[in-house]
């Protein structure tokens, strides 16, 4: 576990409003995990160490999405977010376009289920034990009927019950991006949890300063209008978090 520091500030004349957190709040936004289990509770360790030294406050830990696919441990992966509480006073899952491919193949799609395995939907499936031959020697078909079996309820409706996006003072919350010159409130799912360039280029103030994850980056990616902390932990072994607490924000991490 290790802490990045605060983020350095430009000049003034350089800056828009410095986005800010309501008085009394903390919060923290983990990056895309990717099945890092080890990393997922390293990482986790850190945050409620760093909480407890920073003194009271209501503090508030948001998943940016896609904590499945691509790492070996994706079911332990949920096990651990559907555990979260305390210290943490509130708990949010945002779904990433991991998430939304994995939900399509758990409702039957075949389609949904091809896609997965081609995006690293493969480890997800040996995370629940479908593995080897046994999992070499199923058809679409019957991959979809044995996944739908040995992925438990609980699981598939903590996945259905994430959100799109989270706003907290001056900060939006989000998996992937929005949609440049669209209000907030009428952004699409689908560019919440799937929009890349667009986004990334566009330098606007979107109306909130936004956090996201889903494009990977070797550092985190702070630009003046938004912050990406999707650091690539399936294969950097590095998996990122920002702290926020009124106009303070500071970035900590796990390594393998």
């Amino acid at each position: 576990m290790s802490f990045l520091g605060f983020f350095k500030r430009r000049p003034a004349e350089d800056l828009r409003p410095q986005p800010k957190i309501p008085d009394g709040r903390r919060v923290y936004a983990i990056g895309d995990v990717h099945g890092r289990d080890d990393l997922f509770a390293r990482l986790l360790d850190g945050i409620v160490r760093d909480n407890a030294a920073r003194g009271p406050a209501q503090t508030t830990l948001i998943l940016l999405g896609d904590l499945v696919d691509r790492g070996p441990d994706s079911a332990a992966v949920i096990d651990r977010a559907m555990s979260l509480g305390a210290p943490f006073d509130r708990v949010h899952l945002l779904i990433g376009n991991h998430e939304e491919v994995f939900l399509k193949a758990l409702e039957g799609s075949i389609e949904a289920l091809r896609f997965f395995t081609r995006i690293g939907g493969e480890q997800t499936i040996n995370s629940y034990g479908i593995v080897g031959d046994d999992y070499l020697a199923l058809d679409f078909p019957q991959l979809s009927q044995r996944l739908q079996a040995a992925v438990p309820a609980a699981h598939v409706e903590f996945l259905k019950n994430g959100e799109d996006q989270i706003e907290v003072g001056d900060y939006l919350f989000v998996h992937a991006g929005v949609r440049p010159g669209v209000p907030l409130m009428l952004q699409r799912a689908s560019d919440l949890r799937w929009i890349r360039d667009e986004f990334l280029d566009d330098e606007r103030d979107h109306g909130r300063f936004v956090v996201h994850g889903h494009t990977i980056t070797e550092a985190p990616d702070e630009r003046e209008n938004r912050l990406g902390i999707d650091t690539g932990a399936f294969r950097s072994g590095v998996l990122t978090a920002a702290g926020f607490e009124m106009e303070q924000r500071w970035l900590l991490s796990a390594t393998a």
